[in-house]
């Protein structure tokens, strides 16, 4: 099969040939016929949190199922399905608690080489799931099966954009009916996060980005308000819109340190501030601890909307059917997997939303 391997960070991608193992007990191989450009993906690849390499990274994909290892159940050959990162035990102490995105239970994903360059050497299976390749072999826990009739372009986005920005509402802050939101960023996780919102029944949802073109998306996905910080100052105008009130929940999609800070300047009292986006490793931010103290003032960390994908990737992928959730609208653009690169440098310009790699059938 090929595969885009990275070998230096900050480089483009060079597509080889490599060996993919065949799946071992309780794994899936998947043959992969989308895989959307997640940041997360491109912050490794620059370097951004260090890694492994040579790597292959990608993990917001979908695909058809080619084979399973012996004691994998409910899934089988023919499947179409969601390959997400998320690998998990479901005994440890977090997975009881229904946290299965921080598992502590399974040995990590490179004890056993899933990939082998053309030379020999192992490749690191990036994000525990190595999708920007023709096929995967993962866990069976980070397969979900979704219904036929979904494009796969729009599945992959259940894997990750969905799961991250939809969950950090609904699971990891449990928006009540009646809220007023602020989103800070509004690319695929945050637009993901303004119409979670909506289905929490928010009744006000404020949405800032830099990029003035993603405002009027976001009212598209359901922002009631918008604010452009290059004319206006975020948290003066949030204040000025929520009569000094501030908001009851605000969400912080992008990996920017002054749009957490930004972010609890503007909090009501007994306010939540999540977490969403990912700074680069070794970023710190200040907060006023008198201020968390006094204001009974909730900050939460996201990962990967606290999600549990066997539940949540069907309920979602019925709430896209149901006309309830875009997905459709989240794909900026559809690349040709010989123009990986082109696709990621999409992603890094961040002036679209998602670009989707999409594989020949």
């Amino acid at each position: 099969m090929r595969a885009a391997v990275c070998r230096r960070f900050g480089t483009r991608l060079d597509i080889e040939d490599v060996t993919i193992r065949a799946p071992g007990p309780g794994e899936v191989l998947v043959r992969i016929a989308a895989c959307a450009i997640c940041h997360s993906d491109v912050a490794f690849i620059d370097g951004a949190w260090g890694g492994k390499l040579p790597a292959v990274y990608g993990h917001e994909a979908a695909g058809i199922v080619e084979d399973t290892g012996s004691g994998v159940t409910g899934l089988a050959a023919g499947d179409h399905v969601v390959v997400t990162l998320v690998r998990f035990c479901g005994r440890c102490a977090r997975c009881t608690r229904g946290q299965p995105s921080l598992c502590e239970g399974l040995p990590p994903a490179d004890m056993n080489p899933v990939l082998v360059s053309a030379g020999g050497d192992a490749l690191a299976q990036g994000m525990r799931t190595a999708a920007f390749a023709e096929f995967v072999t993962v866990d069976s826990s980070q397969v979900v099966a979704v219904p036929k009739s979904i494009p796969f372009d729009a599945a992959s986005l259940l894997a990750c954009s969905v799961l991250t920005g939809v969950g950090a509402v609904m699971n990891t802050a449990a928006v009540e009916p009646g809220s007023t939101v602020v989103v800070l960023g509004a690319g695929g996780v945050g637009l993901n996060c303004v119409q979670g919102s909506v289905l929490a029944g928010a009744t006000q949802i404020i949405t800032a980005d830099r990029v003035v073109s993603k405002l009027a998306i976001a009212r598209e996905f359901g922002a009631t308000e918008v604010i452009d910080p290059a004319k206006h100052d975020i948290a003066g105008m949030v204040m000025e819109r929520t009569g000094g009130q501030g908001a009851d929940y605000v969400f912080v999609a992008a990996g920017v340190a002054s749009l957490i800070e930004a972010g609890s300047s503007v909090l009501r009292r007994g306010g939540t501030l999540v977490i969403v986006g990912i700074p680069p490793a070794g970023v710190t931010i200040s907060l006023d601890p008198l201020a968390i103290a006094d204001g009974s003032l909730r900050v939460l960390g996201s990962k990967m909307g606290a999600a549990r994908p066997q539940q949540d990737v069907p309920k979602f992928a019925e709430l896209y059917r149901a006309g309830r959730l875009k997905l459709d609208e989240l794909i900026s653009e559809r690349f040709g997997f010989d123009r990986i690169n082109d696709a990621i440098d999409s992603a890094r310009a961040g002036a679209h939303l998602r670009p989707v790699v999409v594989f020949p059938e």
